[in-house]
């Protein structure tokens, strides 16, 4: 009798991780508590999370799909699809998070060399550089091709002075990848390159941005005077504005992951549903279950856009549709859990966990990865194809 592969791969995936997962990373918990970021001053918050890492980074299982000579684990779509479903049964944490999986990554194997996809792509896969994104500045927010951070060519590295804000945990991050002008006499969009700058190399200064909720991933990150070499820089001189599009693709379907309830939120929707069920009046546990088909729908919308991407055919401007769809819902799912909590969940610390904090951080949905006024503006444009 002959054995599909992908089942002998589902039964060697199962018992792996049965075996190598430990107990402490089987509740799905995906907070800022619980998330494993990595980075070079990464401490761990327990044994449980440093040896879950480990394992996984050993066999390429935090960036499945990458090439193993980059890190991976080399897995095709349907195998891949098969990771997450018996991640998902097992209930396992995410081993690692990061920018560097999440956007950097897929730029650098669509645009990077060879050497560089060598140098940078296994750190990250192992969970030891951590990267954050310096794209938006004070003027070059939705126009974010107005970049005014500007690199000098001097003759083997470039210059680089300038600004950015909202740089999501760059006080905490080892490297940034920027959108740098590079020539201030072409066309905006031609005249951006991306580079990629070590935070630790000197003439990088980060300031947090204390937010309403209390915590403070943002940050300004102020650049004078660093000196990039020239090998830091992906893909060609001035044609950094192909790079900044295709990884803003990655990024808003990751953004868009949370609502399909991949960030964990989903999981704790239907926590809290199960526990306050009989409490719920009817309007409210019928907003809960709309939800939760919502979630369910833009998970397999989800699904279907990274096969086409297996295909060949990547999401594209559809990605803006993604983004706005996984922003609402997350929005609304969180609001859903303020109501279920009642006053309780208007306290920062009470019975219902910090519940306000994380509603209050949904807000910020609606703007990073593009805001959602233009995001509906390149699905109407770009995708439905209807007039200016």
């Amino acid at each position: 009798m002959t054995v599909n592969p992908l089942d002998a791969f589902r039964a060697e995936l199962r018992d792996w991780l049965a075996q190598n997962c430990p107990e402490e990373m089987r509740d799905g918990l995906m907070t800022e508590e619980s998330i494993c970021w990595g980075g070079k001053d990464w401490v761990f918050t327990s044994d449980a999370q440093r040896v879950w890492l480990e394992r996984c980074a050993a066999k390429g299982y935090t960036v499945p799909t990458w090439p193993v000579a980059y890190g991976g684990a080399g897995l095709s779509r349907d195998q891949e699809k098969i990771f997450h479903e018996e991640m998902g049964r097992l209930d396992a944490r995410s081993p690692l998070q990061s920018f560097g999986i999440w956007m950097l990554g897929p730029a650098l194997l669509h645009f990077g060399t060879h050497e560089q996809k060598l140098q940078y792509l296994p750190p990250v896969a192992r969970g030891e550089v951590r990267w954050c994104q310096g794209y938006s500045e004070p003027g070059a927010g939705s126009d974010l091709a107005n970049v005014q951070t500007h690199g000098e060519d001097k003759g083997d590295h470039w210059l680089v002075n300038g600004q950015k804000i909202w740089t999501s945990y760059a006080d905490k991050a080892d490297w940034i990848f920027a959108l740098v002008r590079t020539d201030r006499e072409a066309p905006k969009h031609k005249c951006i390159s991306f580079l990629l700058l070590d935070m630790k190399g000197g003439g990088v200064e980060t300031r947090p941005i204390k937010m309403i909720s209390g915590v403070s991933p943002f940050c300004e990150t102020f650049f004078t005077d660093a000196k990039i070499p020239k090998e830091q820089i992906v893909g060609e001189v001035n044609r950094g504005w192909d790079v900044a599009k295709y990884l803003l693709t990655h990024e808003r379907e990751m953004i868009s992951g949370g609502g399909a309830g991949l960030s964990g939120g989903g999981r704790a929707l239907g926590a809290v549903i199960k526990d306050t069920m009989d409490e719920m009046d009817a309007t409210l546990r019928a907003d809960a279950m709309r939800c939760e088909v919502n979630s369910l729908a833009i998970g397999l919308t989800l699904e279907r856009y990274k096969d086409q991407a297996e295909a060949g055919q990547g999401a594209g401007d559809a990605s803006a549709m993604l983004k706005y769809m996984g922003t609402e819902l997350n929005k609304q799912r969180h609001e859903l859990m303020m109501n279920a909590g009642g006053s309780d969940a208007l306290e920062w610390d009470g019975p219902v966990g910090n519940r306000a904090g994380d509603w209050l951080r949904t807000k910020a949905n609606s703007i990073e990865g593009g805001t959602s006024e233009v995001m509906l503006s390149i699905v109407s444009r770009r995708v439905l194809g209807l007039p200016g």
